[in-house]
């Protein structure tokens, strides 16, 4: 069994955990494949601020550094932001996924163009870095919000016949005035609206948690990592000393 360990970045209890996990149904993880969804210890509260950013940057990478000695196959981080996945890249030589990579360059193989759609502008800024980080900067469309606060633990539920028509509009507004081909959604945390979404609209819709879950699968399938050369082990680990500080 490959077990696959998923980043929660974001400190939150079992059933908070179960939410996320709910992202990924039994139907679609491949055979011999495990997801383990695990919630980082202590860290950011919405990633709403360049402080939270700093947050789930190293509590994800703290929550991260073990995966290969733990016999974890690969590491997925339950974030669009792909907080720490670059700093785990180096530290680990299993692959390492983020939401946000895995989407942005899905929904380059579905059109030309795509919009990142998120809960609220605070996230922004998220997106802003790895559009820079990945250059795709190009190929985006726009990036827009429903200006919503998010509720990172309990998600969508109970807010769906309201939350969801905000999601269309902007949507629909992105393909009419930004010129988008592909929706983006923003957050692996509005994971239940790609559905709804997907049947409305007339472009593909990307649920970013899934995206990232199926690469993960097919670089684990095919024995590919990620190139140490561009994400080269540090000179001097400082492993045992990330672990006594917690």
């Amino acid at each position: 069994m490959k077990r696959i360990k998923v980043i929660v970045p974001i400190p939150m209890d079992a059933a908070g955990v179960a939410n996320r996990a709910s992202q990924l149904p039994a139907a679609l993880v491949g055979a011999g494949f495990a997801p383990e969804f695990a919630a980082v210890s202590w860290g950011a509260a919405l990633g709403d601020s360049y402080h939270d950013m700093l947050l789930m940057d190293w509590t994800v990478f703290q929550a991260g550094i073990d995966a290969e000695a733990e016999g974890y196959a690969g590491v997925i981080v339950d974030t669009v932001s792909d907080s720490g996945v670059r700093a785990l890249r180096s530290a680990l030589t299993i692959p390492v996924v983020g939401p946000g990579e895995a989407a942005f360059h899905t929904a380059m193989l579905l059109g030309k163009s795509f919009t990142v759609l998120t809960m609220w502008d605070e996230w922004f800024p998220l997106y802003e870095k790895t559009l820079g980080d990945y250059g795709l900067w190009d190929r985006c469309a726009s990036l827009r919000s429903i200006r919503t606060r998010p509720d990172v633990t309990e998600l969508l539920a109970g807010k769906e016949e309201v939350i969801f028509e905000k999601l269309k509009a902007e949507a629909e507004a992105a393909i009419a005035e930004d010129g988008a081909d592909v929706i983006v959604l923003g957050s692996t945390t509005m994971h239940q609206s790609a559905e709804w979404l997907a049947g409305q609209l007339p472009v593909p819709v990307i649920n970013p948690g899934q995206a990232a879950w199926k690469t993960m699968e097919m670089l684990v399938g095919l024995g590919l990592t990620h190139s140490k050369k561009a994400f080269p082990a540090p000179g001097v680990p400082k492993a045992d000393e990330i672990r006594r500080r917690g």
